[in-house]
């Protein structure tokens, strides 16, 4: 039946955008997190990768997380001789999340997630209809 294959696209759907939000949570709750000794690495942003996937059962294509990554890039450095972290010169690496990256990150997920929610509670009323029909 086709509402139940939309009801399973859907629900994949919101998987991949939980994990999303999840991983942007991880990045805006360690965009503080400096390293613990001297020109040690601070925290480094995580990156989610989707992915299509042919569900072989459902016969449809569905979304799911390929991997979750790390950003390239350098490090900026604050000045901060006073820090543990601190190296012989006083600067602090810090991590390379940007708040305003990850929010519009965040607002994207969101907006998806409740597009698959959407498309979920319509098919349930489908099928709630079509129940009731047959009585």
């Amino acid at each position: 039946m086709d509402l139940e294959k939309a009801l399973r696209v859907s629900a994949a759907g919101m998987t991949a955008q939980s994990t999303r939000l999840r991983v942007v949570a991880e990045n805006l709750a360690n965009r503080d997190s400096t390293g613990d000794a001297p020109g040690a690495d601070p925290f480094r942003r995580k990156t989610v990768t989707f992915a299509a996937r042919m569900d072989r059962a459902l016969a449809a294509e569905t979304v799911e997380v390929r991997r979750i990554g790390t950003a390239a890039g350098d490090f900026p450095e604050v000045y901060d001789p006073g820090h543990p972290a601190a190296d012989a010169r006083g600067y602090v690496k810090r991590p390379n999340v940007d708040s305003l990256v990850e929010m519009m990150d965040m607002r994207e997920a969101q907006r998806s997630y409740s597009a698959n929610l959407s498309v979920l509670e319509v098919t349930r009323g489908m099928l709630t209809r079509t129940i009731e029909a047959l009585r």
